[in-house]
């Protein structure tokens, strides 16, 4: 009989089980209770951003999924409250460590765009926040793109007003050596950013602020094709509102920063496959 093809959710599982072998130990402590790993937490945690439900949701679909708990070596499901304490364990670190290997599955070119969008901190409908006068406050959440293959090499999130110009040099200085060329608008137009730039001999492709006839001169010198590839960083962003809606489900700013970071680890895996 012929072998049922793999599922696109199969494949992802995988995806992320190589990567999660790569980031993670086998359990957090010597005291561990050892009934789960650290690898089956992970990608649980991975799965749940995906499918962008609960963990009671989750758990009930993975009953009728048995392909993808034998792929995760689970004789039993966790329950809903021990995911939730492994996702508060789990630290910044890891998921970053793990957005950094996503994106080697993927041919970037070191062509890299560099652009902001707002995220809602509650997932509460227009027409009510309207009708009773709140303020839903929102994160600002800033990408790195790979301009080729639409991988998402870094992020940074706050809650503040940050200028961009602000955000920028920590992406930079987190990530020299994945970027030769960064692309971006006019609210990147600073000269800290482009002396940090060639400080790490990163090209700075980025649209000048027109005060004067110069400026004017120096923006219609900018390579147009080359500049036009920042639009994939919007791209990017339009695609994660599609996939995980514009808000985030995490209550706790700092679950809410590591829910952010998990959907784009998400986004390269699925790039990948």
């Amino acid at each position: 009989m012929k072998p049922l093809p793999k599922s696109q959710i199969l494949r992802f599982t995988e995806k992320a089980i190589h990567l999660a072998r790569r980031a993670v130990s086998r359990y957090s402590s010597k005291f561990s209770k050892h009934r789960y790993t650290l690898l089956q937490h992970v990608v649980l945690l991975c799965l749940k951003v995906r499918k962008s439900t609960t963990y009671r949701d989750l758990l009930d679909e993975l009953i009728e999924m048995p392909r993808i708990r034998r792929t995760l070596g689970l004789a039993e499901l966790p329950t809903s409250s021990t995911l939730c304490k492994a996702f508060n364990r789990l630290d910044m670190v890891v998921w970053r460590v793990l957005l950094t290997l996503s994106a080697t599955l993927l041919p970037t070119n070191g062509i890299v765009g560099i652009d902001a969008s707002g995220c809602d901190r509650s997932h509460a409908s227009k027409h009510y926040t309207k009708r009773a006068e709140l303020t839903i406050q929102q994160l600002k959440v800033t990408l790195l793109v790979d301009a080729k293959v639409n991988a998402i090499l870094d992020l940074h999130v706050t809650t503040t007003r940050k200028h961009d110009s602000q955000i920028a040099p920590s992406l930079i200085k987190r990530n020299p050596e994945s970027v030769g060329i960064l692309l971006g608008h006019k609210g990147y137009d600073d000269q800290n950013i482009r002396r940090l730039c060639r400080q790490h001999e990163v090209r700075p492709l980025i649209k000048h602020r027109e005060f004067t006839s110069l400026h004017r001169a120096w923006n219609a010198r900018l390579d147009t094709d080359l500049y036009g590839q920042r639009s994939q960083s919007e791209t990017v962003n339009s695609t994660l509102n599609r996939k995980f809606g514009a808000f985030v489900r995490s209550r706790r700013w700092w679950k809410q920063f590591w829910e952010l970071t998990i959907a784009c680890l998400i986004h390269n895996i699925d790039r990948s496959l």
